[in-house]
């Protein structure tokens, strides 16, 4: 009862007021909730309450959670135990932030490493007889799942549970074996696609952009809102190789809008939030001497037999007038197209002359890390979403002029083709049509046909199968659904009931840079 006591009064202390309802919720959280989610509700066996890694969820919805548990997972019911008041007030606990940025330093980060299997015992080959490089690796945040999809029949091969609120977007080592995800909590784990088995994780961090592989497969660079650093893992087992504060010249921090790989010019491209920097990480051992500042050796040997691996990290910051986000780059990764921050425009860099190279005509808030790419009339052209307005926009990669901006059915995320298809899909989930997708046919810029997977259900990202033959739609709903359309005749073939399929990604398409998905 004491410890209760003492930790309730801990929790207060990180919180702005005193307020009865919250020292009434702090002594509730201590009570039940810290054994699972941390004093600090940092997380522990369960995910982190802090505001930042509560995402999309609502006040009102976090009492629901709390009242009848979250089925699937280990979250209990709470509605036997707590009032109705005491339920809404611990909602509003969880959606307080502390008063500073809670440490997630080494020491946190090497507590949390797992290895549960080294690559030496590992098999040579796939336990299955599927294509290994046309798999889809297929995440269901309705419950916390993700799921192993063979593209060529179009079945399951695995599914198993996740850390809570995954991020959909799934990284590959170079050769399309290992599998890289990233939790909003931090947790980062790679999964072996011919085994079928979680090899290791860690949390490197509270709260979790994204994460990217380094070209070579050696390094996956984790960015973080939470605390504000880059943490650089051996790709291998996800030991932890370097934690870089993210900070201008002046000791400003900023959170991490992403983190890209830029195969190319073997690097690591940042995007910053709060200050107006795009930093880019060399990773190959012999960095240009162009690379000033932060710079770091790292040389290890995991396991009998493997060679040890070795990188210089080298820093090279770009200064703009404004934070920029969401980035789409050029083909050869020189030049790197986002979004202004009042979402009115978008900002081209050249990362080689490092300065603006262009303005882009885009209002209505593109969404340009969903953009694609593709030839028309021997030019190549890129085309984004937008957030705000019904409109896709087409824009010369050459002059950077906006070709067209075609009229769609609503504000959407997703923009998505293949080589072999003369069709771009694009949804239109933030608006009254989401549960319809148009289909804009890439040679005349016109939308040509439209399909609803699901009346009245969000249709959302879709994917295509290594050979172009299928796309895949998500119906973006807890009871929802991953459809598989034939990409010529644009039948339905195959329908999969999942829960929530919020990202799915083609192996092969993914590692060759496909130009109809995102990298």
């Amino acid at each position: 009862m004491r410890k209760s006591i003492l930790l309730a009064a801990a929790l207060l202390a990180l919180l702005p007021g005193t307020a009865s309802a919250l020292e009434g919720a702090a002594a509730t959280y201590a009570e039940h909730c810290a054994a699972c989610h941390g004093g600090d509700r940092l997380g522990a066996i369960g995910p982190a309450l802090l505001p930042d890694n509560l995402g999309r969820l609502k006040p009102a919805e976090a009492a629901k959670v709390i009242a009848q548990g979250r089925p699937a997972t280990q979250m209990p019911a709470f509605a036997d135990k707590l009032n109705e008041q005491q339920v809404k007030d611990l909602a509003a606990f969880i959606f307080k932030a502390p008063d500073s940025d809670p440490k997630w330093a080494e020491a946190d980060i090497k507590g949390t490493h797992v290895v549960y299997k080294t690559r030496d015992q590992l098999p040579a080959k796939p336990v299955f007889q599927a294509d290994p490089l046309n798999l889809f690796t297929v995440v269901e945040a309705g419950d916390h799942h993700v799921t192993i999809l063979d593209g060529d029949k179009l079945e399951p091969l695995d599914r198993f549970q996740s850390r809570f609120a995954l991020h959909g977007g799934v990284k590959y080592s170079p050769d399309g074996r290992f599998a890289y995800f990233a939790s909003r909590d931090g947790w980062i784990a790679v999964y072996d696609l011919y085994s079928l088995q979680t090899v290791a994780e860690v949390r490197a961090g509270i709260n979790t952009r994204n994460i990217a592989v380094s070209e070579d497969g050696r390094f996956v660079a984790v960015g973080n809102t939470l605390p504000r650093t880059l943490v650089i893992l051996d790709a291998r087992d996800l030991s932890l190789v370097k934690i870089m504060p993210v900070a201008n010249k002046k000791g400003e921090t900023s959170r991490v809008s992403a983190v890209y790989s830029a195969p190319p010019r073997k690097s690591f491209v940042v995007a910053l939030k709060d200050i107006p920097e795009v930093w880019e990480i060399a990773t190959n051992d012999d960095a240009p001497p162009v690379y000033t500042g932060l710079v770091h050796t790292y040389e290890k040997g995991l396991d009998e037999g493997v060679p040890e691996s070795k990188g210089r990290f080298a820093l090279r910051r770009t200064e703009m007038a404004e934070p920029l986000d969401d980035f789409f780059f050029t083909a050869d990764y020189s030049g790197v197209i986002g979004a202004s921050r009042d979402g009115a425009q978008g900002t081209v860099i050249n990362l080689d002359a490092r300065r603006k190279e262009a303005t882009l005509d885009l209002p209505g808030m593109p969404h340009l890390g969903s953009g694609i790419s593709w030839m028309l009339d021997g030019r190549r052209v890129m085309a984004t979403q937008h957030l705000k307005g019904s409109t896709i926009s087409v824009i010369d990669m050459q002059d950077w002029k906006t070709v067209k901006r075609i009229d769609s059915l609503g504000p959407g995320f997703f923009l998505r083709s293949h080589e072999n298809s003369p069709y771009a899909w694009a949804d239109a989930m933030l608006s009254p049509k989401k549960d319809t997708m148009a289909i804009l046919d890439k040679r005349t810029l016109e939308i040509v046909r439209t399909i609803t997977p699901e009346p009245g259900k969000t249709a959302a990202h879709v994917e295509f199968t290594r050979d172009g033959r299928y796309a895949l739609v998500s119906v973006w709903e807890d009871d929802g659904a991953l459809v598989i359309y034939d990409a010529k005749s644009f039948e339905e073939v195959k329908r999969l009931r999942m829960r929530k399929p919020v990202g799915k990604y083609n192996v092969y398409n993914k590692i060759t840079l496909s130009e109809g998905t995102s990298h």
